[in-house]
């Protein structure tokens, strides 16, 4: 897939005509990361806006004691990074590969005095960052105050708000790979301890999983928004 056609697939390019992505392309740079690179710590931060083309990057913290907390989990057609008055939250973050990617990196000068040019997608990119703040507020009161299948609910329900999903005999599937451990990694849980909560909500109807998949019954759908 060529970078033009990447690019308008994202929601976020929507407002965009057939010259200004064939403009984005040429101000876009594609670099491939190994599974497990860090792309990024606290410390080595720079401003700019990254695109995921293929693949999943994990973002993270740590605290004092080393322990990790996975704050989300990118996949394809998602952004990150930060740039002058426009942040979408990860300067204090690690960032890494959970498998082969293809990162899209835009040129911080000629992209500015695009959003300049192109009022509709910085209104565009205003709503994504929008929308992330809300999203890591639910998500700080569910983590304090929820048990773990509420974690791992809130989180499943977010990727599928964000990735979308495919109707199936009542359950909504997503259209996002995720493993036990990534989902542990977004409930600060241990593996094993998501995998018997897994077999719970599956025992009680809310979720179906097969390998690398999930489903959520749609009323848990209903009951996120």
């Amino acid at each position: 897939m060529n970078k033009i056609l990447y690019l308008s697939q994202f929601d976020l390019m929507s407002s965009l005509s057939e010259a200004d992505l064939i403009e984005m392309d040429s101000m876009t740079s594609i670099t491939t990361f190994p599974k497990h690179t860090t792309i990024q710590t606290p410390d080595t931060f720079t401003e700019g806006f990254y695109f995921v083309k293929k693949g999943k990057v994990r973002l993270y913290t740590l605290n004092p004691e080393g322990k990790q907390f996975t704050v989300d989990i990118l996949g394809e057609g998602n952004v990150f990074g930060e740039m002058n008055e426009l942040s979408l939250g990860t300067r204090a973050l690690y960032i890494e590969t959970t498998e082969i990617c293809d990162i899209c990196l835009m040129d911080r000068g000629r992209f500015e005095q695009f959003l300049v040019e192109h009022p509709a997608f910085m209104m565009s990119m205003m709503n994504v960052l929008s929308a992330r703040i809300k999203q890591m507020s639910e998500l700080t009161q569910t983590l304090a105050l929820g048990n773990l299948h509420d974690k791992i609910m809130h989180n499943l329900c977010r990727l599928a708000e964000r990735n979308g999903w495919t109707k199936e005999d009542g359950y909504c599937r997503i259209q996002f790979g995720i493993t036990h451990q990534e989902i542990a990694w977004m409930a600060g849980a241990s593996r094993e301890s998501v995998t018997a909560a897994m077999k719970e909500l599956s025992q009680a109807g809310r979720i179906r999983t097969s390998f690398k998949s999930v489903a959520l019954h749609a009323s848990e759908l209903e009951t996120f928004r």
